[in-house]
């Protein structure tokens, strides 16, 4: 290897962790996405300019989507801000034999069985490219998206770890104060937090 061949080597090295901590940061505009849905239609950021959009990632087998899920917890917050006029997609980005992939016809079936009629179908992003892009960590990881394209709070649902559904009543919804107070004007009080669940599976 001569000088400059190792130099090169250097760089690509050096700007490796950058590629793999990209991440979506309050404050900051959102990273491009175009991902196709179970039902085959195509979403990408620009489809949502000017609108309120949310962003879930989702892992049907993981104990703590079972938690949102299973509880009506996500569906009754799917349904409240769609009904906002708030635009609401849900992700999977676990690869090909990974826990939590699902061909198209299965994650119809899924989006049937867990009630995600206030969402578009599942966005099916086995690549991983729009999960790596966003920096999801976990299932769930939410993301708010103002009508500017930029983040406006990224990290976990609400503020109690724990995988089981009865905590869900005495936990504070990030989520939905992050929406109400962009929605009221207000300034909102917690940005960013750290997202819980289990890992998502590129």
């Amino acid at each position: 290897m001569n000088g400059k061949q190792f130099l090169r080597s250097l760089v690509l090295f050096a700007a490796a962790p950058a590629l793999a901590l990209a991440a979506a940061v309050p404050g900051e505009k959102a990273p491009d996405f175009s991902e196709v849905d179970a039902a085959g239609k195509t979403h990408a950021l620009g489809d949502y300019k000017g609108e309120w959009l949310v962003v879930e990632w989702f892992n049907k087998d993981c104990p703590y989507v079972r938690k949102h899920y299973g509880s009506g917890n996500m569906q009754a917050l799917q349904k409240k801000y769609t009904g906002e006029e708030i635009n609401w997609l849900t992700v999977i980005s676990s690869a090909r034999g990974k826990q939590g992939y699902l061909e198209p016809a299965q994650a119809l079936e899924v989006a049937r069985s867990h009630k995600l009629n206030a969402s578009a179908p599942f966005l099916l992003d086995a690549d991983g490219s729009m999960g790596r892009a966003y920096g999801a960590k976990t299932t769930p990881h939410m993301f708010i998206i103002n009508p500017q394209g930029e983040v406006v709070y990224a990290g976990a649902i609400d503020d109690n770890d724990s995988a089981n559904p009865a905590v869900i009543a005495d936990s504070t919804n990030y989520v939905a104060a992050a929406l109400d107070a962009s929605l009221s004007g207000e300034a909102v009080d917690v940005a960013s937090s750290r997202a819980y669940g289990c890992s998502v599976k590129y």
